[in-house]
Order: structure tokens, then C-alpha cells, then sequence
């Protein structure tokens, strides 16, 4: 596996969503590793410490990313405390179990609120600074961004639009330098499957099945794919925007 500390992140500011956990977790601890001074921000505080426990360079923010005035917040936060702002990762996301039987339209909006709204006004918020400083967007997206998903239609669909959003701010930003890119993990390691509120032995079963489809024949770990969010981060990474990188054993191919 590639070393993320082979990136060069030295002096960056870097804000990561969804760092609670899983990939966020991950990501924001190797931005870290690699020089950058990292804001970490997710809902439960107490994971968000548990994240930043040793890592003097992260510093973390609780709040709910839903809420209208957040994503202002966030960037304030960010650039009040270091006076700059030079990469956004828009990690945080929800996943759903919602049939087309048994949709509601509350269940789309909150969906579509954290996937799709929050990351919108949270890079909206940042455009001054990453224009100051040419920075980049990251968005993460899944595999099933770009593949259908029955049962997780909206869930799909909501992938869907940020991996639009990603090709559509590439070219709209391109001018003032800023590269806009997203990641699309296969089944990794986190805790999305229970906070969809999944009992344990479905969430097993799941985990169990998506491993057999994939070629490599596991789930990814969260590293993994931290690995390939600050490789489309990397200030060297100079010509390299409005792509969507996959990043699941070969699951895309299947």
C-alpha cells in the first residue's frame, strides 16, 4: 500500500469531515502525518477527541453539518485559527436502506442534506480561501456513485450528484487554479452500516457478502483509501482535476 506520508502536506490547512471514524478518521490523522494542520469535524464529539488523541496538529470541531449556518462556521473556525485554508475534504455522509416502497420524502432530504447541501455550502463557504491559496476540493464519493445499488437507490443517487457537482466545479474553478476531485471508495471498514440503524447480524451479513463480490476479496480498509484522498490533495498533483478515482478491489469491474 502507498505511504501516505509520502505526500508533502507541510504547513497546509487542511479541514476533514465526517473524521469521527472510518475513512474521515483515517484521513484526517494522515494529513497529519504528513505536515498539515488538520480541523476535524463530525457530530459526536467524543469521537472526534479520539481521532485527535495524539495528534497535536488536529484540532476538532463538533457540529451538525445540516444545520443551515455550519458550513459558514466550519470555515470560520478553520481560518480564524490558522489564517488560511488550503484543502477541503467533504467526507461526511449518510447511507440509507430505502426501497422505493417504503420512500419518503423525509428520507430523501436527509439524505440528500448531508451528501449533496452540506458539501455545496461548505465548499461555497471556503471558495475565498481556496482562491487565495489555489487549494484544492476533495469529495468523497462510493462506487456506487457511478453503479446502480437496489434497496439504496437515493443513497446512489446522492453519490451521483457530488460526483457531478466534483466535474462541474472542476471546470468552473479551473481559472483560478483550484482542482476539484473525488474519490469513490468500494465497501470499506466503518461504522455507516450501523448508523444507517442496521441491526449487527444484517450489518455482518452485508459485510460478508460485499467481501465475496469483490475481486480482491475483502473490504478496504480506511487507510487505504486516506492514501488516495491526500494523493488528490497533493500540491504536486498539479494537473489532475475533475476526475472520480476508484478505489474498491475491483468491485467496478464485476
Amino acid at each position: 500500500m502507498a505511504d501516505p506520508s509520502a505526500a508533502d502536506h507541510s504547513g497546509q490547512v487542511v479541514i476533514v469531515t465526517g473524521a469521527g471514524s472510518g475513512i474521515g478518521r483515517a484521513t484526517a490523522r494522515a494529513f497529519a502525518d504528513a505536515g498539515a494542520l488538520v480541523l476535524g469535524v463530525g457530530r459526536r464529539e467524543e469521537a472526534l477527541e479520539e481521532t485527535a488523541a495524539g495528534q497535536p496538529r488536529i484540532a476538532v470541531h463538533p457540529a451538525d453539518l445540516r444545520a443551515p449556518d455550519t458550513p459558514q462556521e466550519v470555515i470560520d473556525v478553520a481560518t480564524e485559527r490558522w489564517g488560511r485554508l488550503d484543502v477541503l475534504v467533504n467526507n461526511a455522509g449518510a447511507t440509507k436502506v430505502m426501497p422505493l416502497a417504503d420512500t419518503t420524502a423525509a428520507g430523501i432530504t436527509e439524505l440528500f442534506d448531508l451528501n449533496v447541501t452540506a458539501p455545496s455550502l461548505l465548499a461555497q463557504a471556503a471558495l475565498p480561501h481556496l482562491r487565495r491559496g489555489r487549494g484544492a476540493i476533495v469529495n468523497v464519493s462510493s462506487t456506487y456513485g457511478h453503479r446502480p445499488l437496489p434497496t439504496a437507490a437515493h443513497y446512489a443517487a446522492s453519490k451521483a450528484a457530488l460526483e457531478q457537482l466534483t466535474r462541474s466545479w472542476a471546470m468552473e474553478l479551473a481559472a483560478d487554479g483550484i482542482r476539484v476531485n473525488a474519490l469513490a471508495p468500494g465497501p470499506t471498514e466503518s461504522q455507516a452500516l450501523a448508523a444507517a440503524g442496521l441491526p449487527a447480524a444484517t450489518v455482518e451479513q452485508i459485510k460478508q457478502e460485499e467481501a465475496a463480490r469483490i475481486p480482491l476479496g475483502r473490504r478496504g480498509e480506511p487507510r487505504e483509501v486516506a492514501t488516495w484522498i491526500l494523493r488528490l490533495a497533493d500540491p504536486a498533483t498539479t494537473w489532475l482535476t475533475g476526475q472520480v478515482l476508484t478505489v474498491d478491489g475491483g468491485l467496478e469491474l464485476t
